[in-house]
Order: C-alpha cells, then sequence, then structure tokens
C-alpha cells in the first residue's frame, strides 16, 4: 500500500479544517489553531500547508463569493476529502496503539 504521511502541522493543519467543517479558509484556521494549540503560527505557512495537503489529495478546496468586507475579494474554502479522513483515522489508530503500549508507570 502506497501511504503518504504527515507532519505534525499538516496533521494539526487537517484537523482543524475537519474541526471548522465547511467553513475552513485562511484567517480561521489559524485562529482555530491557535486557539486550540496556544501556538503563534503565520498565514503564510497555513497557506503552503494547505496547498501541500491539497496536492496530497487530503483536501479539496472552492471559492466562495465575493464579499464587501474583503473588498470583493473571494474566499477559499477547505473540506476534507475521503482520503483526509481515512488519514486522520490512521493517524489516530496509531497513536491510540502507541499510548496504550506504555507502561503505566512511565508517564507523570
Amino acid at each position: 500500500m502506497n501511504r503518504t504521511y504527515l507532519g505534525e502541522f499538516e496533521e494539526l493543519v487537517l484537523l482543524t479544517v475537519a474541526l471548522l467543517d465547511g467553513g475552513a479558509y485562511g484567517i480561521t484556521i489559524l485562529e482555530e489553531l491557535e486557539r486550540q494549540t496556544g501556538r503563534i503560527v503565520s498565514l503564510s505557512a497555513i497557506h503552503a500547508t494547505l496547498q501541500r495537503l491539497e496536492e496530497k489529495g487530503f483536501l479539496h478546496s472552492e471559492m466562495g463569493g465575493a464579499t464587501a468586507e474583503r473588498g470583493g475579494r473571494r474566499k477559499r474554502f477547505f473540506n476534507v476529502t475521503p482520503a483526509g479522513s481515512r488519514a486522520l483515522a490512521e493517524i489516530h489508530t496509531t497513536r491510540n496503539h502507541l499510548w496504550n503500549l506504555l507502561p503505566k508507570t512511565g508517564l507523570a
């Protein structure tokens, strides 16, 4: 099976897009990611990661309508694809399996 692996930041961005459930675009992803993780991230890092995830087939994007608040510019909305959902499920399973293998005395 040919599997594409995700880096830690890619995983966080993909999870955030899934969490936003149809309302995910650059700024909302940045704000939610910062709110949930306490990390400060740049919008350019978000955009680069979204592009990579779309190229890997884990995200799909569509342009929304133009809005006056954005000076007539349109937003690019992102949604998780079935491949992205499978990748997240695999990551979740793998991480849970590894956590369950830790000796109970190994963590504070």
